[in-house]
């Protein structure tokens, strides 16, 4: 059978494990609140509402395409090209094509950051790989001026991360939902988390901190899981109502 994402990829490492997946989250959830674009996830009211199943819901879609067979892979990008184009025929309006691309560079970078925060430094074969599968993705949908390779891509996001990024009320009420889901001390967590894993012009809008305090936690999580205790970390971490959500992370999806 042949899968969209090869069985050995380092790709399916880093979506096939709950911790990666969750400084992903980390960093979506602080730049989509920065993204001039991000109008386009209020119009639907979804975002507001449940900003972290509406976040988890695109995860879930991104780990659907990395573990499935090319077939089914392809029906699943092409249901969310559909979705899209039903968000914006209701609205009357396209939303436009450097927002497709910016969510594309996101999970980009964002893989990379992730695993490399959890579990070791990259090679750039394995960061051209990570490139290489969402870049397949994003054609699939048909997204236009899109980096053809990793280099061009890393010139490509930092332009985009200056051009399209501004602070303004959309963000700090996504903030205010984040911490009202997350209740104070989660919420708490997850800025640290935005703070290891943004790149700095993200944190310098957001006013985060230069130092996270999760960079110690981390290196004890680490020795954790070689204790078998990162199931209690997570239980006293994660809010009920995404423990059963995050814990699926950790096995392929059906």
């Amino acid at each position: 059978m042949k899968y969209f994402v090869d069985e050995n990829s380092v790709v399916r490492e880093i979506w096939g494990k709950s911790e990666t997946i969750l400084f992903i989250f980390a960093g979506a959830s602080a730049e989509f609140a920065l993204n001039k674009a991000v109008d386009w996830l209020y119009f639907t009211g979804r975002l507001p509402a449940d900003p972290l199943g509406r976040l988890f819901s695109t995860v879930a879609y991104a780990r659907q395409i990395i573990f499935s067979d090319l077939e089914a892979a392809n029906r699943a990008i092409d249901k969310m090209a559909s979705i899209h184009a039903g968000v914006e025929s209701n609205r009357g309006a396209s939303i436009p094509d450097w927002a497709y691309r910016d969510v594309l560079f996101m999970l980009i970078d964002y893989s990379i950051r992730a695993y490399e925060i959890m579990e070791r430094e990259m090679t750039e074969a394995e960061k051209t790989e990570t490139f290489d599968v969402f870049y397949r993705v994003g054609s699939r949908m048909g997204l236009k001026e899109l980096p053809a390779t990793y280099q061009e891509w890393k010139l490509a996001r930092e332009e985009h991360l200056v051009r399209n990024l501004q602070k303004s009320n959309y963000t700090e009420d996504l903030f205010r939902q984040y911490r009202k889901h997350l209740g104070l001390f989660r919420y708490t967590v997850l800025l640290q988390a935005q703070t290891l894993i943004v790149p700095e012009t993200v944190r310098q809008m957001l006013e985060l901190n230069s130092i996270s305090v999760l960079s110690p936690v981390i290196r004890v999580y680490k020795i954790s899981r070689a204790l078998r205790l990162e199931g209690l970390i997570k239980t006293v971490f994660l809010p009920s109502k995404i423990k059963s959500e995050v814990k699926d992370l950790d096995s392929v999806p059906a």
